[in-house]
């Protein structure tokens, strides 16, 4: 196998591969579609697999678990106070999912400054 075969075969294919895939496992996890529209969606998948897989992620809306879970994060944080916001935000800095930079915008933004 050459260098270029490796290289096509682990930068494209591999991840057009793990796309198809996830498309799939989140059609099939998904309980808010029918069964005739689900297996419409795997047949589209299956017959053109990237255009398929493609048209399914940009038309897909969430499920009314992500819908819930969304409203439920943001109807916690519009409710607590300013000093358990930034609490949460140190939090979210020390565990290194914040960046210094967008801790501080955030910081700035819920005191107004």
């Amino acid at each position: 196998m050459t260098f270029w075969e490796l290289f096509f075969i682990l930068l494209i294919f591999v991840p057009l591969i793990m796309l198809w895939v996830f498309a799939l496992v989140d059609l099939f996890r998904r309980h808010d579609l029918a069964g005739w529209t689900k297996a419409l969606w795997v047949i589209a998948i299956l017959i053109f697999p990237i255009l398929g897989m493609l048209i399914y992620f940009i038309t897909r809306k969430p499920s009314e678990e992500e819908e819930k879970a969304a409203r439920d994060y943001y109807r916690e944080m519009s409710g607590a106070d300013v000093p358990e916001q930034l609490e949460r935000l140190a939090d979210l800095h020390d565990k290194g999912v914040l960046t210094d930079e967008e801790f501080a915008a955030q910081k700035a933004m819920l005191l107004g400054t």
